[in-house]
């Protein structure tokens, strides 16, 4: 579901991202709709500085992104595999199994990017 990023959805990207300036994909010009694509494709270098980035994530933010992952607001069809699993990784640590699992049945049923 594309959406236009709110200021909460920007104060976290800019949280994992801070170098972020514009909101828009380098290669396509389009504007983001989504925080994790964009970090995962655009400004984590490679996995472990993914897992830092999202590691600066409290609980309040890992949750606002799980509520918009379960809405279908947060697009996952972009996000890498491993990448995943790292945010999995995460979720779990910080918010319990559980809700890791719901966060993996989403990133499963949907494969599309936005």
């Amino acid at each position: 579901m594309a959406r236009e990023l709110s200021s909460r959805d920007i104060a976290v990207l800019k949280k994992v991202a801070p170098e972020c300036e514009g909101l828009e994909c380098a290669g396509s010009k389009a504007p983001y709709k989504s925080i994790l694509p964009p970090l995962s494709n655009h400004y984590a270098k490679n996995e472990d500085d993914f897992r830092n980035r999202i590691s600066a994530l409290d609980v309040d933010d890992l949750e606002y992104l799980i509520s918009l992952i379960k809405t279908g607001e947060e697009s996952l069809g972009c996000v890498q595999s491993q990448y995943m699993t790292i945010f999995l990784d995460m979720t779990a640590e910080k918010m319990g199994k559980g809700k890791a699992q719901e966060v993996m049945s989403v990133y499963t049923k949907w494969n599309e990017c936005d």
